[in-house]
């Protein structure tokens, strides 16, 4: 990654602070004003928006380091920890909203000044809206866990923030209070299973995920593209860590090519892939002919 991709990043994960305590603040005078169990459930999950947007910034920027003498690899797995986190806060959330809806069916209260505090929290959710579709499209494009993984948790606000919303409306036409403890009840169980998915992909890329199938196959196309002079390529491995894409396989030689002529196409191979695919490490094991899977003389496909 570049040094002004990797600004870019780090701006954008310092904003996402600024953003969730504006937007924190914004949701919390709703409820004050409303005194409604289900914008104080929107407000404690804007809570984990400051709290995960912090904890993304300090990965992001741990992601960023080279590589050392004890992190010979990098660093690009910090993010996907910061990640897990978000993931672990979001399910914390759920349970105490629960807790506060369970306490709130008990005891049910009058909303007070409804269409104000409504107000509020829509245009606290519009915010939240522009700045997800911002972090999810940037945090793709630069391939950074960490930023998507916040996005997605703030989109997930937004669609909750426009139910609860929706369903408020509905409470004060009515007049059922009860409706306002039981909409908690649904935000918490909605985002009890985001909180889930966010730790669910997270450890993925912790456990050494390969690349999907057709990633796999365009790889193995620009290989084979590229390989021009060797005999095979077999054991093609791949595993993402963030933005970094690892690649892997075996380079099958005539036994008596050159050293210095085996490693004119191992560059040329290396090049094709790092034309096309952003931070990409390569690895390429050279061996001769003895060691191929192919039977001798197949040239149809130079994979096995």
């Amino acid at each position: 990654m570049s040094k002004t991709s990797k600004q870019k990043v780090a701006t954008l994960a310092a904003w996402s602070i600024v953003i969730a305590l504006a937007v924190l603040a914004l949701k919390t005078l709703a409820w004050w004003i409303t005194g409604s169990v289900a914008l104080y459930s929107d407000a404690l999950e804007s809570i984990v928006n400051v709290i995960a947007s912090g904890a993304a910034l300090y990965a992001i920027r741990l992601s960023h380091k080279p590589a050392d003498q004890d992190h010979p690899f990098g660093h690009h797995k910090a993010e996907y920890f910061s990640a897990v986190l978000e993931g672990v806060l979001i399910v914390v959330a759920a349970l105490l909203i629960l807790v506060a809806a369970w306490r709130a069916l008990q005891v049910p209260v009058t909303l007070d000044q409804p269409w104000t505090g409504l107000a509020v929290n829509g245009f606290a959710s519009a915010i939240n809206a522009i700045w997800a579709l911002v972090l999810i499209r940037n945090g793709r494009s630069e391939r950074s866990p960490a930023l998507v993984a916040d996005g997605h948790h703030i989109m997930t606000d937004v669609f909750t923030s426009v139910g609860v919303i929706a369903g408020l409306i509905g409470a004060v036409v009515t007049g059922w209070t009860i409706l306002d403890p039981a909409l908690a009840i649904v935000v918490a169980v909605n985002i009890l299973w985001q909180g889930w998915k966010v730790i669910g992909s997270s450890v993925g890329g912790l456990m050494d995920m390969a690349v999907d199938k057709d990633e796999h196959m365009r790889i193995r196309d620009l290989i084979s593209t590229n390989c021009k002079g060797a005999l095979e390529v077999h054991d093609l491995k791949t595993r993402i860590a963030g933005r970094a894409t690892f690649i892997e396989f075996h380079l099958i030689v005539d036994g008596d090519m050159t050293v210095r002529e085996s490693h004119v196409i191992c560059d040329r191979i290396e090049d094709a892939l790092k034309a096309e695919i952003p931070s990409v490490r390569v690895t390429i094991h050279v061996e001769p002919e003895d060691e191929a899977k192919l039977p001798k003389g197949t040239t149809a496909v130079p994979f096995a």
